[in-house]
């Protein structure tokens, strides 16, 4: 007989009673070349055959059976044709499909095309709404036949649907295809999710308990597919992190004016790469600001540490409270932190003790404010703290018993910063340029008496402190950058305004010197705009004033103005009794200064002036505004370290005569505050260079160190030793403490990034117990957020490539400390990567920022050019040389940033794309070693850190053939890990996270 088609072949086998195997090779006859069984739909033909009649053919079921265990056709195509499939009514029929399904539904494969693959997922979907169908449409008929008396036949179908669909959905291999299958059709998934609910209403009123069970754990294993990557383990072992409470101590010491959104997402990050529990995490915060308090030095530092720990540390629990599931799951797991504090009675009283009062009862009445506890949790906290309180040691009741706490203090100066930046006090006219002249009329003795009063004790520390805390800073300080502008220069006045302006220029001036040295000159900067005129304050302190890491030419421009001025100035200093105010330019005088100085000092070189001369040109520079005294020395502390060891005598002794205070009755208002904060300035200015010239010069003390962290290092010790030690220090104790961090900062400043990396990554590979390497992980990831963006480019571009690629070092990467290595540059891999699109901290800009050149010869952009990486890979392996050749294909290095079009100009976006052709071609070369080992863990520590490897995603970077490579490793053969490190939301990365998938 000659078979016109495929539904005649199966009539004739089933006319003639062929067996199965027969059938298969007299198909196979019939058909001999072509279309595959799929595109000829034989398993659809089968089954619309099996079907017709009330009660399924054995005989053409048996022919599928045949035809699915000798894969004679796909899986998919069974999956599809029975999902056609909806009378649910005919018993028999149902039953037959769901022993078709048991056959194969717990071992899905598929070793064809990626489209292949993804057509299994799409199957699969369908066939799980079908199961779902057929479940609620059996347990409907059980619900009748409870009704009729008749119970039995339908909870025998119900039975075996449910047990089919706990078969398929407990294969963890099933679920992650259909997670592929969802993202390839929503609408499908919807239906679902539909027909889920329509199941859970029926089965709610089921009297057996056995099938109720059965089916909400079905519901549940389906519900989970969506979220199946985002689940972590915490760790509920471990009690101290010490990564948290450095990088708490980093920010409090050295950045209290960062962003409070960055410091979110950074103990975010932290939090979730760490697997922490909320309260620990929240608990871990406080001991930490707790430690930071004790510690900080008594004055300014101090001062900062209370604003941080009161004021903003309650605005970055606020923000990280959005960040949780739900308000009140946060609101308990702060109260429980809260519990786990009070358990720590000595670090409290020792808190108490230092700041003179109740911390803690501040610190619930803070969060109590800002939503963070219930008012029952803040007295039932605040009850426990006070009996606990009773057996504390007492303090003595002598001298602190009448000071007020800074505490107090800070939490009083919050609000008065905001009133002043909404002009409620005497500063009303500082916002508004426009309406000086009227505002300034008013009262400018009033506008006076206020600044005076900020002057005195710590009320400015205080005010800034709290404006720092609270983001305000900037604000505040332009408030008084205007007032500076504005009372530069004045027309038509008497003594008096004259007195009163030289005064409220000096004030604000000072204030605003005091503000760069103590938060950083980029609280001062305004935002650029074209056009724009920029205020004197601002020019000077860029160009005339020195900092940490700005060397000042003394011969530069800005430091040569108009000749005539820079004349008339030495004749006024030189001739005049004291400092002439009436119609004084103030800003022409700052900037004429240093060449007023130079024209003096050059006289009193050359013997034309003798040193009562000098001491009566200083004592003028210095007798009625101190900002003279600040700006010549800022000129000469440049001018001291272009010179030789013998010339340096007299530019010296001059700073010296400048730094001491005037005893004169002839001197403005406030002239003993304004002196020492003139000469806290001035100690900070000349610190480096008395440094470096071995030179003292003793200012006059306040009582207070004004520069509490400066000068750690030992002297006569090479750096790398005090580096070593130091880490032994950190290492041996558990935790990073304040002056460490400056040590490690100072280190970081002098060695260079690529020193500093290199030395302590060799520290930590010297470790040989496994729980002091975890310990170093946590304790260098956060010693590297000094510069977290530097260190990761050096760490990931050059140390890693070379210890990856020179088998001498290999060994180096053995277990524990190469897994401890893989974990922290995956660390600050992510932690660079979710950051660097943001600005640098003003710690980061101060130091020098590695030329973006540098990452472009290392890794070029096009593909023609072999990069110095590869070059050196196809050096070492033999494979490598398809990756270093000149013609490899695109293909093979293609990554999901290519299509999302990342940016490679970008520096860290070049070396992570590096990164991971490296890894690449390691997995796919011929040699095994310590050096795949890494590769191994520095993947699965991707996976266990990130939520999915999508857009925004470190491992965007990796090859999609990389996929394939990887699980081929034993322990990266996991459907999670595929999920986890493809890039699902792009068509490509689904195609290939199925392919690798249904191989598993």
């Amino acid at each position: 007989m000659k078979v016109v088609n495929l539904k005649q072949a199966i009539l004739q086998a089933w006319k003639e009673r062929w067996s199965d195997y027969q059938w298969a090779i007299n198909m196979k006859k019939f058909f001999p070349k072509g279309a595959t069984w799929d595109i000829l739909n034989l398993a659809d033909a089968l089954l619309e055959q099996a079907m017709i009649g009330p009660s399924p053919n054995p005989l053409i079921l048996s022919y599928l059976k045949y035809a699915i265990s000798s894969q004679m056709v796909s899986y998919s195509s069974v999956l599809t044709a029975i999902s056609k499939f909806d009378d649910f009514s005919r018993d028999l029929c149902v039953q037959a499909l769901l022993d078709i399904m048991d056959m194969f539904c717990d071992r899905l494969s598929c070793h064809g095309k990626a489209e292949e693959c993804i057509g299994l997922c799409r199957a699969l979907l369908s066939a799980l709404h079908w199961l779902l169908r057929c479940t609620a449409a059996s347990a409907e008929r059980l619900r009748e036949g409870l009704e009729a008396g008749t119970p039995a036949a339908g909870e025998k179908q119900l039975a075996m649907c449910l047990q089919r669909l706990e078969k398929t959905l407990s294969s963890t291999k099933n679920r992650a295809l259909l997670h592929i299958a969802k993202l390839e059709e929503a609408s499908s998934w919807t239906a679902i999710e539909h027909s889920l609910l329509k199941l859970g209403e029926i089965l709610a009123n089921l009297s057996n308990p056995q099938l109720r069970s059965q089916a909400e754990q079905c519901g549940t294993l389906i519900r989970s597919i969506p979220t199946m990557l985002s689940v972590h383990a915490e760790q509920m072992h471990k009690t101290g992190f010490p990564t948290v409470h450095a990088v708490i101590l980093l920010e409090g010491t050295m950045n209290l004016t960062g962003e409070t959104q960055s410091l979110v997402e950074q103990l975010t990050m932290v939090k979730r790469m760490q697997h922490i529990p909320t309260p620990l995490f929240v608990l871990e915060i406080w001991k930490a600001c707790f430690v930071g308090l004790i510690e900080s030095p008594e004055g300014t530092e101090e001062l900062k540490w209370t604003a941080f720990t009161f004021l903003k540390i309650p605005q970055v629990l606020v923000k990280l409270k959005k960040y949780s599931h739900g308000d009140k799951d946060f609101t308990e797991d702060v109260n429980c932190a809260f519990e786990f504090l009070l358990k720590l009675t000595p670090l409290l009283d020792k808190a108490d003790q230092r700041c003179n009062c109740d911390c803690t009862n501040f610190l619930l009445q803070e969060c109590g404010k800002q939503g963070l506890l219930s008012e029952a949790s803040v007295n039932n906290l605040m009850a426990k703290r006070k009996a606990d309180r009773e057996h504390a040691p007492q303090q003595k009741s002598g001298e602190n018993a009448n000071i007020q706490p800074n505490i107090q203090l800070i939490l009083r100066a919050e609000p008065t910063v905001t009133n002043i930046l909404k002009c409620s006090s005497g500063l009303d006219f500082l916002s508004c340029p426009q309406t000086m002249d009227a505002d300034h009329s008013k009262s400018p003795e009033g506008l006076l008496g206020v600044l005076g009063h900020m002057l005195s004790g710590k009320s400015l520390d205080l005010l800034l402190a709290a404006a720092a805390a609270t983001g305000k800073l900037k604000s505040f300080a332009r408030k008084f950058i205007n007032l500076n502008e504005f009372t530069t220069y004045g027309s038509e006045e008497s003594t008096k305004p004259a007195s009163v302006r030289a005064l409220l220029f000096d004030i604000s001036f000072l204030m605003l010197c005091h503000v760069a040295q103590t938060y950083g000159s980029e609280v001062i900067l305004s935002e650029s705009r074209t056009g724009a005129e920029v205020p004197f304050f601002e020019t000077w302190m860029q160009t005339c004033m020195p900092e940490e890491g700005k060397i000042l030419n003394p011969d530069h421009p800005c430091f040569r103005p108009d000749s005539t001025k820079v004349e008339s100035l030495v004749a006024l200093l030189n001739n005049s009794s004291e400092m002439k105010l009436v119609q004084m330019k103030w800003h022409e005088a700052c900037l004429s200064i240093s060449a007023a100085i130079l024209e003096i000092l050059n006289a009193w070189e050359n013997g034309v002036l003798a040193f009562e001369s000098i001491q009566k040109i200083t004592d003028n520079i210095k007798g009625k505004v101190c900002s003279l005294a600040v700006c010549a020395v800022a000129w000469l502390v440049a001018h001291v370290r272009m010179l030789g060891l013998d010339e340096r005598e007299k530019s010296l002794q001059m700073i010296r005569q400048l730094a001491g205070p005037l005893f004169s009755e002839n001197t403005l208002q406030f002239y003993n505050e304004r002196v020492v904060i003139m000469n806290s300035i001035l100690e900070r200015m000349c610190a480096d260079v008395l440094q470096q010239t071995a030179t003292q010069i003793k200012f006059p003390s306040t009582g207070v160190d004004t520069m509490p962290y400066w000068n750690l290092l030992p002297p006569k010790r090479p750096i790398k030793e005090v580096l070593t030690d130091i880490f032994a220090k950190v290492l041996e104790k558990g935790w990073v403490d304040s002056r460490s961090i400056h040590i490690f900062d100072t280190l970081l400043h002098m060695g260079g990034v690529y020193w500093f990396c290199n030395n302590l990554i060799k520290e930590l590979l010297k470790e040989t117990r496994k729980e002091h390497t975890l310990r170093a992980v946590e304790l260098l990831y956060s010693i590297f957020c000094l510069d977290m963006q530097q260190v990761t480019l050096v760490l990931l571009g050059h140390i890693l490539p070379g210890l990856l690629t020179d088998s001498s070092k290999w060994h180096s990467l053995m277990d524990p400390p190469g897994t401890a290595l893989a974990k922290l540059a995956v660390w600050c891999a992510l932690s660079s990567y979710s950051s660097h699109k943001g600005q640098a901290s003003t710690r980061q800009k101060k130091r020098h920022r590695e030329d973006i050149e540098d990452y472009i010869s290392l890794f070029p952009l096009d593909d023609v050019q072999p990069s110095k990486l590869m070059r050196l890979l196809s050096s070492n392996e033999d494979d490598a040389n398809i990756l270093s050749s000149p013609n490899r294909s695109m293909s093979s290095s293609l990554s999901a940033s290519q299509l999302h079009t990342v940016n490679m100009r970008d520096p860290l976006n070049r070396v992570l794309a590096n990164l991971f052709l490296l890894i690449s071609s390691i997995l796919g070369s011929r040699t095994a070693g310590p050096h795949t080992q890494f590769v191994q863990w520095f993947m699965e520590e991707c996976v266990d850190c990130l939520e999915q490897g999508g857009r925004g995603s470190v491992l965007q970077f990796m090859p999609f053939t990389t996929v394939s490579e990887l699980v081929k490793v034993s322990a990266m053969s996991s459907p999670k890990v595929v999920l986890a490190i493809t890039d699902l939301s792009l068509p490509l990365g689904r195609q290939v996270a199925a392919k690798a998938i249904a191989a598993l």
